[in-house]
């Protein structure tokens, strides 16, 4: 791999803020020391500034950033989920998938798309991961949610609470506990350090409060650290989320969707990232959505895109050796 890797880029929904901020991360001053960015999507989301990268053409390492354009109709309107819309970004997300399986780059850094957009192209999917999941022919995929010095692994995504708890059984947690290992391995953790989080108050107060901790997570618990995953728990869910940012553990496995968000977006507004884990390439996500409301004033902030770019520059070294490196 190059001194400094090569990314994707993808400029998500076009009717959304993506085109706005992935113009905005182009621009950014910071970038062009610690990543090469080659951004996708329609040509009239192209910044006049930025080359355009003819894939016919152009053999030679990109030097610092290109623009790969993709069709698309171009009779989209600013903050609305729209048929032509999805589509536009449905091709641009093929197109660096399809050069990210391919190693062409080191990694994709996607902008948001609209599931209701996606959904009026002819993709009904829960969202991007689902679909680059079908894609990439990885049906067991999972997100890592980041922030800062946070890292939360769900054990269930966009499920009513009812339905998520239903999913917690010792042999799903055993699971999500070795992929959080090896993810955070693969990420650049030799040895990661995690917490299983608690389901009740105070993880059931040994039964006072529940018995869900003894009954389904202490079993899990146990034969993922005799599989040689350091892990402890189960811990109070109202404390283990600050003692891992405070940098006690690299990682938490949390229960559902609501119990993992709530404290990365509190920790690092703006900030939050998303990664895929037991995925073929690395590819990394700010955690937030299109925000039709502001989308075409100017008004959107592209720190998250920035620094979910920074982000896939520095796992993408330990990333790209973990994929070449022959298994046991």
């Amino acid at each position: 791999m190059p001194t400094r890797p090569l990314i994707a880029l993808t400029a998500g929904d076009p009717a959304g803020i993506g085109p706005e901020i992935v113009a905005r991360a182009l621009a950014d001053t910071r970038l062009p020391s610690k990543v090469r960015i080659l951004a996708i999507g329609p040509g009239v989301c192209r910044p006049p500034r930025v080359p355009v990268f003819d894939p016919n053409k152009d053999t030679v390492t990109i030097a610092d950033r290109a623009w790969l354009i993709t069709g698309g109709e171009r009779d989209w309107e600013f903050g609305s989920a729209q048929a032509s819309a999805g589509r536009a970004a449905l091709i641009a997300l093929r197109a660096g998938h399809e050069l990210a399986l391919a190693r062409y780059v080191d990694g994709m850094v996607c902008a948001p798309v609209s599931k209701e957009a996606l959904a009026l192209a002819g993709e009904r999917v829960e969202g991007q991961t689902e679909l680059l999941g079908r894609w990439a022919n990885a049906p067991g995929v999972q997100m890592l949610g980041l922030a800062r010095d946070l890292r939360v692994l769900l054990l269930s995504r966009h499920l009513p609470l009812k339905q998520a708890l239903e999913l917690v059984t010792p042999q799903r947690v055993l699971e999500h506990l070795v992929m959080l290992d090896e993810g955070l391995q693969r990420l650049g953790f030799p040895r990661p350090r995690l917490a299983l989080a608690g389901l009740n108050p105070h993880a059931g107060e040994n039964g006072i409060l529940g018995n869900e901790e003894h009954e389904l997570l202490q079993p899990a618990l146990a034969l993922a650290q005799r599989a040689g995953v350091r892990v402890v728990g189960p811990l109070s869910p109202d404390t283990v989320f600050l003692r891992a940012a405070q940098g006690e553990f690299d990682g938490v496995l949390a229960l559902y969707h609501d119990q993992a968000f709530i404290p990365l977006k509190l920790h690092a507004p703006g900030e939050g990232l998303t990664v895929l884990l037991r995925f073929p390439y690395l590819r990394v996500s700010p955690a937030h959505g299109t925000a039709f409301d502001i989308a075409g004033q100017n008004k959107a902030d592209p720190r998250n895109l920035i620094v979910a770019l920074q982000a896939a520059a520095r796992f993408a070294p330990s990333y790209s050796a973990a994929a070449s490196a022959p298994r046991s």
